[in-house]
Formats: structure tokens, sequence, C-alpha cells
């Protein structure tokens, strides 16, 4: 039997309506359906879209209403003590739904590509081994792109020494000097990856090193057996971006720099791979003196945007296969009834 994925990118704005849409009263149960699973051995639900635009919170109300369950598709909510940078689901929101690879490793921890999609390939099978839905939340395009195109991540183990080399060129240098060999090599995968990930640009500097292919020229893939339905939730810009600074700002006053300096104490330092994500090594930067709390808090606001624009290259506002709808106070309701209507299809 074939599987199913269903595909919604989802995108928030700080206008009254788009808040409404946000904060609802509950959703009434949805009506059951006849047979969830009818024609389908197997079937994912992918929810996908830029930073900050609500994925998590469309899809506890998707999960409470068909009985499904979530598993992460976000490189940082693994991670522990990670909680507040990451806009991690509080406490009450995971307890809502099941939720799966979330708070699943130490920030001492370094989590590979293949890892990832091992760890989400085991979550999925068994979320639909119980005959309940899941769905794949998170706004990390390669680790969602990898699971649902069924990519297959370059065998070539680790070099230490390799590695050494370009961690220190980074640490002399700075990332960007990393950043821009890997440009020259492969502009491709340098286009999807932040300069300031230094991890995942030595990572991709080692395998073009091991092998002398860019790793954009290596992704194999062995798709999985699955009938895919993509809908894309959209609106302006501006309001995203006014979205990013609200919750930039609701880090900080949650307790951000506490979070940061906790880490720090544990020995946690910026050259560990989680404290490059946005947030953490800004914040981290002003604990250590290196540069004032308010430009630390105006490069996010800038990272943050330069990060929503690579995760458009992931998810295209021309891609065909993707269904785009603008969000609505209706919204939820829509797509619980567009998903319904298309598992009972065929």
């Amino acid at each position: 039997m074939k599987s199913l994925v269903v595909m919604l990118a989802a995108d928030v704005g700080p206008s009254s309506k788009a808040k409404q849409m946000w904060e609802p009263t509950p959703l009434a149960p949805a009506p059951p359906l006849e047979d969830p699973m009818r024609n389908q051995t197997q079937a994912l639900v992918a929810i996908l879209g830029p930073t900050a635009v609500g994925k998590s919170k469309l899809g506890i109300a998707v999960a409470e209403s068909l009985g499904a369950e979530i598993v992460s598709a976000d490189s940082r909510l693994i991670y522990r003590g990670m909680d507040i940078g990451t806009a991690k689901p509080s406490k009450e929101q995971l307890a809502q739904v099941p939720h799966h690879l979330i708070d699943v490793a130490e920030p001492e921890e370094s989590w590979s590509l293949a890892t990832f999609k091992r760890r989400a390939d085991e979550s999925i099978a068994e979320v639909q081994g119980r005959k309940r839905l899941p769905l794949l939340v998170g706004g990390t395009g390669q680790y969602a792109t990898a699971v649902l195109e069924g990519w297959v991540p370059p065998p070539k183990a680790p070099d230490d020494s390799i590695r050494s080399k370009f961690e220190s060129l980074a640490a002399e240098h700075g990332p960007s000097a990393l950043h821009a060999r890997l440009v020259k090599v492969d502009p491709t995968t340098a286009r999807e990856i932040d300069p300031a990930n230094i991890r995942r640009v030595t990572r991709a500097l080692e395998i073009y090193e091991l092998t002398g292919i860019p790793p954009s020229k290596q992704r194999r893939a062995s798709p999985p057996d699955y009938r895919i339905l993509r809908l894309g939730l959209q609106l302006p810009r501006p309001e995203l971006y006014a979205r990013i600074d609200r919750r930039i700002d609701q880090m900080l006053e949650r307790g951000l720099v506490d979070e940061v300096q906790a880490l720090l104490n544990r020995g946690i330092g910026l050259e560990h791979p989680p404290m490059s994500g946005i947030g953490y090594r800004q914040i981290g930067e002003y604990l250590l003196g290196e540069r004032s709390l308010e430009e630390a808090v105006a490069e996010m606001r800038r990272l943050t945007r330069q990060f929503v624009r690579r995760q458009s290259n992931w998810f295209k506002a021309d891609d065909p296969k993707i269904e785009w709808n603008e969000v609505t106070e209706e919204l939820a309701g829509r797509m619980i009834l567009r998903i319904q209507s298309w598992l009972q299809a065929d």
C-alpha cells in the first residue's frame, strides 16, 4: 500500500485577526473519519514553514482533532535545557498530545543528519504501527526534506584531522571565512546553511575534501512510498518579521539570558554545536563580555530574518506541489477538513 504525506507550511503575522486565530477557544472535535486509514496502510502529515509562523500550535490543533502524534523536525528541539531560545512547546502543550524527538539529547551531543533521519523514521514507524497519524512538524528544511524525500546521507565517516583544520580556520578568521570556502566549492549547499553554523559548514567541507565531490552532488534518495499532499500557508513578510520581533522580546522576558548562563556554567561553551543556534551564540557573547545586550538582540533579529529567507529555499512559494493558503481565523478548521477529505479520497 502507498503511504501518505500531507505538508502544511504555516505563516502567521501579528495582525489582530491572526492573533485571534492562534489564541482561539478550543476547537470542537472533528467528526470522526469512517476509517482514517482507508486505502492506506501508513500516513504522514508534515507541517512546515518559516520560523515563528505557528507550526507547533497548528500541529497540536490538528493532532488533537485527528488523534495524531507529533514528530519534531527541528534541529534544536532535540536538546534538553534549551527551551526558551528554541521556542520549545511548553510542558502544557507537550502534555496535550504525544511528541517525539524533543528533549532526547544533551547539549554536549552532536546529531548528524543521518542520526536525525534514522530516529525520525523510527518514530514515524512506531506511530503508524499504533494505527495513529504522525505529524512531522518543524522548520529545519534539511531535516524535513531528508525524511520526506528519503535522502541517504553521504556514507563517509567523520575525519577528526580534517574537521580540526576547518574548526581552527573558523576560530582564527571567523565563521564567514569558513562559509566563503564552502561557497567556492558548493554554492548550493552554502545557500542552505547558516554561515554561523560552524558544525554544518565544517561537515560539508569535510565531505568535499574526503570525496572531491560537492555534498549537493552526493545526495542520494530512496523516496518513501508516499502519496503526498502539500498545503502551504502564507502572510506578507512584514507581518512575519513583526511576529519574530515579538517572539524575541518574549524570550528575553522569559529568561533567555539566564538559560544561556546556565549552559555556560555547565561547561557548554560557544564551540558546542547547539550553541551556534540563533540567540544562544549572541547572548553567550554578551555574557562573555564580547558585545552589549542591545547588540546581541539586534543581531538575533537580523539573523532570524536571514534564516527566514534561507528557509524559503526549502519551502518555495512557486513550488507547484504546494497548495498555498492565506492565513485566516478559520485556518485550523479548514486544514483539518482538507486533511480529512484527502485521507478519505482514492
